[in-house]
Parts: C-alpha cells; structure tokens; sequence
C-alpha cells in the first residue's frame, strides 16, 4: 500500500464523511462532463443517422430535423421548468419550482461532488433522448408543427412526472425501485408513447403490403455504433461518479449489447436462412435497452442472459407487433424500446439478487429482503409507468391534433415525401 493511500486511509478514520460532502470532486466531475457529451452524441448524430437511415429517401431530412428540433426544445423547456419539476423537492409525484430558470443554480452550487450545473445538463440528454425515440414510431407521416407541440407537452406531462417517481424523490424510488438508467423513465414511456402514437396516427399508405425498405442501411449501422459508445455514458455515467459501481455499469452494458445482437442474428438466421445487418443492430439496440434499468444493479453474467433474453424476446414482440397486429410502429420502438424496458425492469428485480451464484448481483434496494419483494417494486413501477404514459400520451396526441388541424400529413403530401412537403429542401441531389 502506497502512502498517499495509507493517509488517506487514516484521514478518513479521523474526518466524517459529511466533512467532504461539500468538496468538489474534480475526476467524478471529468467523468460526468464526458458521460454528459456521450448521451448528447447518443442523440445527435447516433438516433437521428439511425433513424434516417431506416426510412425512405424521401424522409430522411424529416426525420434528422424532428430529432435536431426535438434536442433544442427540449433544452429550453429543461432550463424553464423541466428540470424543477422533475428534481425539485415538491411532493412524491411532482417536484416544485425552486429550481425553476436554472435560478439557483451556480458555479459553486454542488450535487454530492459534482457541480448542480452538470448534473442537470446531464439529466437534460437524459430529457432531450427520450422523445426523440418517439419519432420512429410516426416516421414519414406526422407534421413538423405537430411533432414539435407534442413533443414540448410530452416532455412535461410524461417524462417529468415519471422522472420524479423515480429518480427525484417521488414514490416509486421511495419504494426502492431498481431504475438505475432510465428503464421506466426513458424506454418504457418512450415506448408505450410510441404504440399509442402508431395506433391514433395509423399506418403509412401502403402498409403492409408495400415493402418500405431502409434507403440507406450504412447510415444506420454509422448510427448504431454511436449509440453503443454513447450508451456507455448513458448507463455509466448514471453512477455520477468514476467509481466501480460506473465501472461494472460498463462492462455489464457492453455485454447484454453484444448478446442481444447475437441472440437477435441467431433467430433471424434460423428462421430467415440469412442474418440481416439491420437485425443484428436491432438486437444491439434491444440488449441495451434492457440492460439500461439493471445497469448498476447486476453483474456480468447476469448481464449475458439479460442480453440474450432481449434479443430473443424483443424479436419475437417485432414480428408479432408488425406481421401479427399489423401496427405500424414504423422504426419498432415499442417492441425494441418499450419491451426491452419492461423485461429490464423486471429482471432488474431478479438478478440483482446476491444468492444466484455466478449470476448474482449487488443485492436488494435498502430495506428489500426478498427476490419477490423487489420484483413485486419492479411490477409497480412498470404498471404504473405503462398505465400512466398510455392515457396522457393519447390524451396530448388528441390535444395535438386539435392546436394543428389534424397530426398527420395529406395523403398527396405523404407520397411525395415530408422533405420536400415540410422543409423545401431535399436529403439528396443527383
């Protein structure tokens, strides 16, 4: 043992804890700053090149302007009262607004060892990704003016309450759910909002009988792999500090991606006779998505059958969604994101057990002695969380329609495409 380690060893024998509590810690603050970068770059460019390369040529500047736009609003409500509701004191489900305008936050002001100021634009990627998920479900066919409206007032009644549940001192984190990344918070509610969206919106002209190829297949493998590194900063990051608990956070993260992909490649093989690229990012996107809610809670190999089981079930949920119900959830947000969110969730509750042996995790929230106490926490949270995004989400897109005329584009004008109908402008020109 080194001396530096020795005195620090003993200064923490002599000194309380509280005695640093207010001291600034500048390597968790390194960490958080470039994890803040990462979920931003998860967003712009990661989504938005893996979304516009999943629709037609005729939409692709549609789809990259919905997620830039979404980005920018989502900031400005963030810095207006967002991040006050969501992370104020308030009540068990809505915070208040002492924190509203960014007012009392300074260059001083800390969070635990992490300046205020980053640790809420930190939850600001966190608050701009989750929308912009919500565009692959109504890809190619909604009005910028009604994606923009119901993004603002999603953002407000949907992901702030539900962030406060969970991870600003409101009932369910009080339950002691596991959420440690955003499984209820970011990808379930993002993914029932996005079923509720294809149901009231509609299928596309064409669909199904229509084949509605990705026009640009390298462009969403370009993006797929930024949301891979940017995930990193998205779950590890979550631990607000350069610790071990970031640490497992990554490793666990990279493992469930890369079981997902190939349990998603696996059954597409079997069943297809040929493994398909776009498959095997989807299926990346799937263990990720599950893997989010048990990130800090798990460990590796709890991780691998996170993963695998992702891949397996957010496959079947695609088919099923798209081939069965014939829903056109154009991008699969719902059974990608929405699944993989409730399956994370609830295995969070299972694998963070520490009596699995070699798949035990870190163990049960404070005051949760059994496997099924946690998992019962884990159930809530996802009912509630499900129930909750479902009715307000169809009451906003009611809304919506109502302010603009209607959310959805003419036929005629779907037909020609949104880039030229919408934004006079082309993606492409040759």
């Amino acid at each position: 043992m080194t001396s530096l380690k020795r005195s620090v060893l003993l200064l923490g024998c002599f000194f309380p804890t509280a005695v640093f509590a207010d001291v600034l810690d500048s390597g968790n603050t390194a960490w958080i700053l470039t994890a803040t970068a990462l979920v931003l770059f998860m967003t712009l460019p990661g989504l938005s090149l893996f979304y516009g390369g999943l629709v037609r040529s005729k939409n692709i500047l549609s789809v990259l302007m919905q997620c830039f736009a979404i980005a920018c609003v989502a900031s400005v409500l963030w810095l207006l009262l967002g991040y006050s509701l969501a992370f104020g004191e308030g009540n068990a489900f809505i915070g208040d607004f002492s924190k509203a305008l960014f007012a009392v936050i300074t260059k001083g002001e800390l969070v635990g060892d992490i300046p205020e100021s980053l640790f809420a634009i930190f939850q600001m990627t966190f608050a701009i990704i989750t929308p912009a998920l919500i565009v692959g479900a109504f890809a190619e066919r909604m009005k910028f003016s009604s994606v923009l409206i119901f993004s603002s007032l999603w953002l407000m009644a949907v992901y702030v309450p539900v962030c406060h549940w969970v991870w600003g001192g409101g009932w369910l984190g009080a339950m002691g759910l596991f959420d440690f990344a955003g499984g209820t918070v970011v990808h379930i509610t993002a993914g029932v909002a996005a079923l509720v969206a294809a149901l009231v919106i509609g299928n596309r002209e064409g669909f199904p009988t229509t084949a509605m190829p990705p026009h640009n297949m390298t462009m969403t493998v370009t993006g797929a792999g930024m949301l891979w590194v940017g995930w990193f900063g998205f779950n590890a990051g979550s631990a607000l500090a350069a610790n071990g608990d970031a640490a497992m956070a990554m490793l666990v993260t990279h493992i469930s991606a890369a079981a997902g992909s190939l349990a998603w490649m696996a059954i597409e093989w079997k069943k297809f006779g040929k493994p398909s690229v776009l498959g095997i990012v989807t299926g990346m996107v799937a263990g990720l998505g599950t893997i989010t809610p048990a990130s800090g809670f798990v460990g590796p190999m709890g991780a691998l059958v996170i993963g695998s089981t992702a891949g397996t079930v957010c496959f079947w949920a695609t088919q099923l969604i798209k081939r069965k119900f014939k829903i056109d959830d154009s991008l699969d947000v719902f059974p990608v994101h929405g699944v993989g969110g409730i399956l994370g969730t609830l295995l969070a509750g299972i694998f963070s057990s520490t009596s699995l042996g070699l798949f035990s995790g870190h163990g049960f929230a404070e005051g949760i002695e059994t496997m099924a106490a946690q998992f019962s926490v884990q159930l809530i949270g996802v009912v509630a969380t499900f129930i909750y995004t479902a009715f307000v989400t169809w009451f906003l897109l009611k809304l919506t329609g109502i302010l603009t005329n209607g959310i959805r584009v003419s036929k005629e004008e779907e037909m020609q495409g949104l880039d030229v109908v919408l934004h006079e402008e082309s993606g492409y020109n040759m």
